[in-house]
């Protein structure tokens, strides 16, 4: 049985409800679901969080599925806290145990200390911004994919841990285009991708 941990890290902030991010992660809970092969665990940032218990879910998890809106290009507040305070307390505690350089030699193997070797994780996004302005000519992030700009940070963090990156999915011009008809086909090319991101884990 796979043990998927799913953490929402939408907020109420603003104009922003959270919604959305609750609504991706009830579809993924949806699909998982539906197989009995698959045990899971959930966390909200803006719950009460135990700082223990996250760092307990991250070494239980064969899988962490991380949903977020992406806000003036970070994450949250709330969920970079939640990052910074639950890896924090993984130090030498199942989630790194330094950064992997030695005295003898520290110019070399800079962020080899992770401790959660095994485990996958998967990245999804929410944004304001349409595709295109990832992939045309002269839009604003000079045809630089999400995962090798804005979120390229967040992966090396992840991969800092140990954990092993598959592809992620992300949404775009959610704010202004989020109709109920575009949420239709947003489940179901979200649904697409985990039929094929799960049939190869």
């Amino acid at each position: 049985m796979k043990k998927i941990f799913i953490i929402n890290g939408g907020q109420k902030f603003a104009h922003s409800g959270g919604q959305f991010n609750k609504t991706v992660q009830d579809w993924t809970v949806e699909f998982l679901s539906k197989n009995n092969n698959y045990e899971i665990k959930t966390t909200h940032i803006e719950d009460e969080i135990d700082f223990q218990k996250e760092v307990e879910k991250f070494v239980w998890a064969d899988l962490i599925i991380y949903h977020t809106p992406v806000w003036w290009f970070q994450v949250p507040n709330l969920f970079k806290k939640y990052i910074d305070d639950v890896f924090t307390q993984g130090h030498n505690n199942g989630i790194y145990k330094s950064d992997g350089r030695s005295r003898v030699n520290p110019d070399i193997n800079y962020g080899t200390g992770g401790m959660l070797h095994g485990r996958k994780y998967m990245l999804t996004t929410s944004w304001n911004a349409p595709a295109a302005a990832f992939t045309l000519l002269g839009e604003f992030f000079d045809e630089t994919s999400v995962d090798d700009g804005v979120m390229f940070g967040f992966h090396k963090m992840n991969k800092f841990t140990g954990m092993e990156r598959v592809n992620g999915f992300h949404f775009h011009d959610v704010e202004k285009g989020a109709t109920p008809e575009n949420i239709v086909i947003f489940k179901e090319n979200y649904t697409k991708h985990l039929e094929e991101t799960f049939k190869n884990l």
